[in-house]
């Protein structure tokens, strides 16, 4: 009796084992980083000055695009008509 239920718990786990082996695991690769501000998407950083800062990119056509500068700051809001309360 006790042989049996040692060769029905070895082919039990066999069977389990058989099926557990088959499934594979895709294996995820990382995503490349996204270009930083300004640059245009899978382009090579160009820095034209020698400075050490990335002056703009080269596109895939050869084509240079310039990274451009930020815009300035808003004016400031005008005085008020009423004038300073004191």
């Amino acid at each position: 009796m006790k042989i049996r239920l040692i060769a029905m718990s070895m082919a039990t786990a066999l069977m389990l084992g058989a099926c557990a082996s088959t499934k594979t695991e895709e294996v995820a690769t990382a995503a490349p980083p996204p270009p930083p501000p300004g640059a245009v998407p899978g382009s090579v950083a160009a820095d034209r000055d020698g400075d050490g800062i990335v002056d703009g990119y080269y596109s895939a056509d050869g084509i240079y695009h310039p990274n451009l500068p930020p815009a300035p700051p808003p004016p400031p809001p005008p005085p008020t008509r009423r004038g300073e309360r004191g």
